[in-house]
């Protein structure tokens, strides 16, 4: 393979996004103060609706507005008061970002819904999701293609110093691609859309961003080559759901960049934290696994926990973001 750059330096760790807690301003001080060299646009679902991925990525489309139906997010015939509380408060947490980091000069990673699980939550006007509407499907990544260079040149007009790096949320994409999904009776299930649509797709949502992009996918059978073909700059796993590891080293010697999931996002019945060794140890058994020289490691792979962190304690998810800190620093002194 030949040299590349990394939208990422080298020994970076990250989060994947979510963090427990309502305060966004306590929220980006961890977050800044524990990954300094990569660090997140944090989520806080637990203020609501709007705080929640979906309502946040459906709060970025243009001439899509939705509503909240039933405690669930469908498209509206106008814009409302549920469309107005997820934009006051990415808005806010967008302000309290340049607050806190206005001089910031490195990468900045901000998070959203891929194009195929916003198809397979969100909801038709008339009922049902607009999976099942293909047509749907394409205006849908259009419109958010659009709402994410809005939102990229949103983050870049706050930091004008720092560069954005646009992380795909896709744990319904592997259901997608395979017809898993199920209908709103749960007696059947969707269509599979073809990979070559889902390519084409996610390709055109990741053009229309204008900046690096990573897909992130916590299921076990994460369609990789698709990811890496439709132009993702890296993608995001849990390592523990990987069972075969040749599609993967596959991947990484095509070029894609990993951010390895490699601290639990819960806490072990004995309620401790990995340390930063055990979770170097972690990435470096993989790597070692999949046959690629050491030097190579802490360029193209950025250490972070599994998935989210919502659902741990504030204590945990913390300590979490401090080993993978420090495992990312170990990994570049090896």
């Amino acid at each position: 393979m030949t040299e590349q750059a990394w939208p990422w330096p080298t020994g970076a760790a990250t989060g994947i996004g979510s963090l427990p807690g309502t305060d966004i301003a306590e929220a980006q001080r961890i977050v800044l103060g524990e990954l300094p060299a990569l660090p997140h646009l944090p989520e806080l679902p637990a203020r609501g609706p709007g705080a929640d991925i979906i309502g946040r990525t459906a709060g970025l489309l243009v001439e899509l507005p939705v509503e909240l139906y039933a405690a669930r997010w469908r498209i509206a015939p106008r814009p409302g008061r549920d469309l107005r509380r997820a934009r006051d408060l990415m808005e806010r947490d967008l302000d309290q970002l340049a607050e806190q980091a206005e001089e910031y000069a490195g990468p900045v990673k901000v998070q959203t819904a891929g194009p195929f699980t916003l198809a397979a939550v969100l909801e038709l006007p008339i009922g049902g999701r607009m999976l099942r509407d293909p047509g749907a499907v394409r205006d849908l990544a259009g419109s958010l293609g659009e709402g994410l260079r809005g939102h990229v040149e949103a983050v870049t007009r706050r930091l004008p110093r720092a560069s954005v790096l646009l992380q795909l949320d896709e744990p319904s994409l592997p259901a997608v691609l395979a017809g898993r999904v199920p209908t709103e009776s749960g007696f059947g299930t969707h269509r599979p859309v073809e990979t070559e649509t889902a390519r084409g797709l996610l390709r055109d949502v990741i053009g229309a961003a204008g900046v690096p992009a990573l897909v992130h996918c916590c299921a076990p059978d994460v369609p990789l080559e698709l990811i890496r073909t439709a132009g993702a700059a890296g993608v995001a796993l849990d390592l523990s759901l990987v069972a075969d590891l040749d599609p993967l080293g596959e991947a990484i010697d095509a070029g894609l960049g990993l951010l390895a999931g490699a601290a639990p996002t819960l806490p072990p019945p004995s309620g401790r934290a990995p340390t930063s060794a055990e979770v170097a140890d972690r990435v470096r058994r993989v790597w070692g696994q999949l046959g690629f020289p050491r030097r190579r490691l802490a360029e193209q792979v950025v250490v972070t926990p599994a998935c989210g962190l919502a659902g741990a304690t504030p204590g945990y998810a913390r300590a979490v973001l401090t080993a993978c800190r420090d495992a990312g620093r170990r990994l570049a002194e090896d």
